[in-house]
């Protein structure tokens, strides 16, 4: 399976220690140069700036032959966009809304960190309440209240 992955899932899933669900997942991750530019930035956390200076064997980094300028995204997510159409992915991982939507628009089959999450939870690879609740104490932008609805019907989903 061919995943390419923007910033944001890769962030979340170092801060929370779940960073091991996408290789147990997905096997290798793909993503363009600027997206390992974004994770060394000195204003991330220290943890994501070793994750990307240590990178590891499964993350695979590739540039697109084109970037297709998307209006409204940063240049991270147009080259992830750009390279999913390149090599055909079968999955992007992405959480910003203009992102998505442009994604959907390509026809870019698409997830984003919660749905990584949940994915892993269904494997048994995490426990999700625990997951979502680290989520919460970071600085990911996401509802309290939406991770809450979405662990209940996981649960439910049992």
């Amino acid at each position: 399976m061919l995943v390419i992955a923007v910033s944001s899932p890769l962030i979340v899933l170092v801060n929370i220690g779940q960073i091991g669900v996408l290789p147990a997942l997905f096997g290798n991750v793909t993503n363009p140069p600027q997206v390992a530019e974004e994770l060394a930035r000195p204003n991330r956390p220290q943890v994501v700036r070793d994750f990307i200076a240590n990178k590891p064997s499964w993350l695979k980094v590739e540039a697109p032959a084109v970037i297709e300028p998307i209006p409204l995204l940063q240049s991270g997510e147009a080259a992830a966009i750009s390279l999913a159409i390149q090599l055909k992915a079968d999955l992007l991982l992405i959480d910003d809304l203009q992102g998505r939507k442009a994604a959907t628009q390509r026809h870019i089959r698409l997830t984003g960190t919660i749905g990584v999450l949940e994915l892993a939870a269904d494997r048994k690879f995490l426990d999700l309440k625990d997951a979502f609740d680290r989520v919460k104490v970071t600085d990911f932008w996401i509802s309290h209240k939406l991770l809450d609805e979405r662990l209940k019907l996981h649960q439910r989903q049992k």
